[in-house]
């Protein structure tokens, strides 16, 4: 366990290492700041690390066991109507208590926190069990992407909706699939589709996250038409001043109480629905279970450390860089700088990490991790510089999402379908955590600072940016992987059998009756 997490840090230092550095260089040349928030994004920085580690650690061991086991076992139920309520009830649970949720619900001016949560989580619940169904009735997720963002880019468009609700409902879509949701719930697909094991049951393994996206989006607009009044623009907080160093590291010691908190009344509604359903279906011996709760121990405390770090020591510069670059003539320059910061943050998402394995496990290198990371690392990078476009000239969302959502959807008619359910999981993925506690401040303080500029029209969407243009990126690396495609292997007995150039473009597969052999 002791060399798994030291590889484990030594994986999230990689990730995280290039974001901090990029920050660094922006605090010593245009953006000087205090010694004080210097040694909190220090010391964040270095939380980061040891959670990202601690949690991906303790993700494998199990959240990763408990939603395989749970979804092969309703599954083999083979009931419906037992199904789709249990399927809700764990959307809802794993949902409210997502922190990736009530950070953006804090943040947000729109709504109540708590009405905001439970409207959210009811949407992922809703589409929990819809994801259930179409991988019952396999159905292509493409049309079911369709039809749903059809509906939901209408009901956008009506003047039912204040549009201040807009870029608020796409952004809860986005951070609903978080660090605790994300590996539940892919694991749960996978559990849920491994039952099957007809050939196109590892693509309907992938879909649930991207499925549950879509509910909290449509929830939140039905509460902007239920509210539909003009919300009051958010008045930001300055980041703190600190006397000494030792002022700021209380920050963190005040801050540790209520994150351990905050973890667990996320973890602990799981748990328990876990306990109770191995009592009533599953069963586990001893040594699994205690595989899966010394796996929830590292999991809490990782998510403990990664939360204070993001929230304390991330939050706080990222307004304060946003608003400096803004309101001192660097305005144009946030487009570039956001690009690169977008670039690298998606590494260090911890649900991304769940993601990679997922996919290049369940297809057999087809889809390397390394091409999915660059394909996700360049759309959020072009996502996070049209949302600093829009801070600056106040261009309304929609200009973007539609035209995105569209030639997205497109795509997914002619790739193959893995491609289709891989990316829009990753649009959920790769908005995670550090979106909500540095992007979006940073876009907050940018917005502030600009003339003119409304935060809850213009700062807050910079989650659904990033949470779309994924969708492209990884559709067009399919794209790409099947027009490389060619008949040209010839075995000694003279058949031929068709090579495909995995994702990564770096080898070749070649099939024989299903069965992959790499050349």
């Amino acid at each position: 366990m002791k060399k798994n997490l030291i590889a484990k840090i030594k994986e999230s230092l990689g990730s995280v290492l290039p974001v901090a550095a990029v920050v660094f260089l922006l605090t010593v040349t245009v953006v000087p700041i205090s010694g004080e928030l210097f040694f909190m994004f220090f010391v964040g920085t270095v939380l980061l690390i040891v959670g990202i580690g601690m949690f991906t650690l303790g993700a494998d061991t199990s959240m990763i066991i408990i939603g395989e086991k749970i979804g092969a076992k309703l599954t083999r139920l083979r009931k419906v109507w037992i199904i789709l309520p249990i399927c809700f009830v764990i959307g809802v649970l794993v949902t409210v208590a997502e922190p990736d949720l009530k950070v953006l619900a804090e943040q947000t001016p729109i709504a109540d926190t708590n009405v905001m949560i439970w409207s959210v989580g009811i949407g992922v619940g809703l589409f929990l069990a819809l994801a259930f169904l179409r991988i019952f009735l396999q159905i292509r997720i493409s049309a079911v992407f369709i039809i749903f963002y059809a509906l939901i880019f209408i009901f956008a468009c009506s003047p039912l909706i204040t549009p201040s609700f807009i870029p608020s409902a796409f952004d809860s879509g986005g951070v609903t699939t978080g660090p605790i949701t994300v590996p539940f719930i892919m694991a749960l697909g996978l559990g849920l589709s491994s039952i099957r094991g007809d050939k196109t049951s590892a693509e309907d393994s992938f879909g649930l996250v991207a499925m549950c996206s879509i509910g909290p989006i449509l929830t939140v607009l039905i509460l902007g038409a239920l509210n539909n009044t003009e919300t009051a623009e958010q008045v930001l907080s300055q980041p703190g001043s600190y006397d000494s160093v030792a002022q700021a590291f209380r920050e963190f010691l005040y801050a540790f109480p209520h994150y351990f908190k905050d973890v667990a009344s996320a973890l602990l509604p799981i748990v328990a629905f876990f306990l109770l359903f191995d009592v009533i279906f599953l069963r586990l011996d001893k040594k699994t279970m205690l595989k899966i709760f010394v796996g929830l121990g590292f999991t809490y405390l990782g998510l403990v450390l990664f939360l204070t770090g993001a929230n304390v020591g991330f939050m706080p510069i990222g307004q304060y860089i946003g608003e400096s670059l803004a309101g001192n003539g660097f305005a144009w320059v946030l487009v570039p700088i956001g690009m690169i910061i977008g670039y690298f943050i998606v590494s260090a998402e911890p649900a991304v990490h769940v993601l990679k394995q997922q996919v290049e496990t369940i297809t057999e290198g087809r889809i390397s991790a390394r091409a999915l990371e660059t394909s996700l690392a360049l759309g959020v990078a072009a996502s996070v510089g049209l949302s600093m476009l829009r801070v600056l000239t106040g261009i309304s969302i929609m200009w973007f999402l539609i035209p995105g959502y569209a030639l997205a959807l497109i795509i997914s008619c002619i790739v193959p379908p893995i491609f289709t359910s891989v990316a829009f999981d990753a649009g959920g993925v790769a908005s995670g955590p550090l979106t909500a506690t540095f992007l979006l401040p940073l876009a907050m303080g940018a917005c502030s600072a600009v003339e003119g500029g409304k935060i809850a029209e213009d700062a807050f969407g910079i989650v659904a940016m990033v949470a779309m243009t994924p969708l492209l990126a990884i559709q067009i690396l399919g794209l790409v992987s099947k027009f490389k495609s060619v008949p040209v292997k010839e075995t000694a007995s003279g058949q031929v059998f068709p090579i495909t150039l995995d994702a990564a473009c770096d080898k070749a597969v070649f099939t024989d009756n299903g069965k992959g052999e790499t050349v």
